[in-house]
């Protein structure tokens, strides 16, 4: 055989094969190659998309975290308010106590004085009475004089 007719029979059958596989093979593959590069475009768009969700969320967390932080301050320094509220409330009511009770004391003590001077008057008006008897040696009446000795004890 002639190298002429072989080269030739090899160029057709490799013609042939180049033909059937651009026909049969190559469209398939071009399609699979295609919709795995759609896929990829698509995952990686949609990673992208997560990614800006995932820093909007992130974003919005931080805003109610520092909002809920805001909240907890304003309400523990509201609470302390209250608190240092109620303190100066219970001492200005220990200290109108404090003063009630003293006031208290010092009626007391006044009414327990008067008491004293009245019992001391009345002493100090008998031991008068027994001063002035034995002084005139006759019994004095203390009927009778009541009215004098009431001036003396005012007196005293």
């Amino acid at each position: 055989m002639n190298i002429n007719a072989t080269l030739i029979g090899q160029s057709i059958a490799f013609a042939i094969f180049v033909i059937f596989c651009m026909k049969f093979v190559w469209s398939p593959l071009v399609a699979a190659i295609s919709d795995r590069q759609r896929k990829i475009a698509d995952g990686l768009n949609a990673a992208e998309k997560a990614k800006a969700d995932l820093a909007s969320a992130t974003e919005t967390a931080d805003k109610e975290l520092a909002a809920a932080k805001a909240k907890a301050a304003s309400l523990i320094d509201q609470a302390n308010k209250s608190a240092n509220q109620m303190i100066e409330d219970a001492k200005l009511q220990a200290q109108a106590e404090g003063e009630r009770i003293r006031q208290q004391a010092r009626d007391a003590i006044d009414q327990e004085i008067n008491k004293a001077r009245e019992s001391l008057r009345a002493q100090v008006a008998e031991l008068s009475v027994l001063g002035a008897e034995k002084i005139l040696q006759e019994k004095v009446n203390p009927e009778v004089h009541a009215n004098m000795l009431n001036q003396l004890a005012t007196k005293l």
